[in-house]
């Protein structure tokens, strides 16, 4: 695409990518919580609660990465 951007294609742009971020987000939210349940909600001792939620912490990473490539992927796929 060539020349300046309209302002609908920059406020899609812009729609899209906090649409991206929030469901990364959430996406992160439950992931840590889902894995670090265990940590949270269970009676462990100090360091197996540690490794839980270092556990969790990267598992939500991955997962905040992959959503948020994919859907901004997936969108500029679809511009073309």
């Amino acid at each position: 695409m060539t020349g300046p951007r309209s302002q609908d294609e920059r406020d899609t742009l812009t729609v899209e990518m906090v649409f991206a971020l929030v469901t990364a987000s959430l996406l992160a939210a439950v992931l840590y919580v889902a894995v670090a349940s265990p940590a949270l909600f269970g009676d462990l001792g100090r360091a197996q609660e540690r490794a839980w939620k270092a556990a969790a912490f990267a598992v939500a990473t991955v997962g905040f990465a992959v959503r948020l490539v994919r859907a901004l992927w997936l969108f500029s796929r679809q511009r073309r």
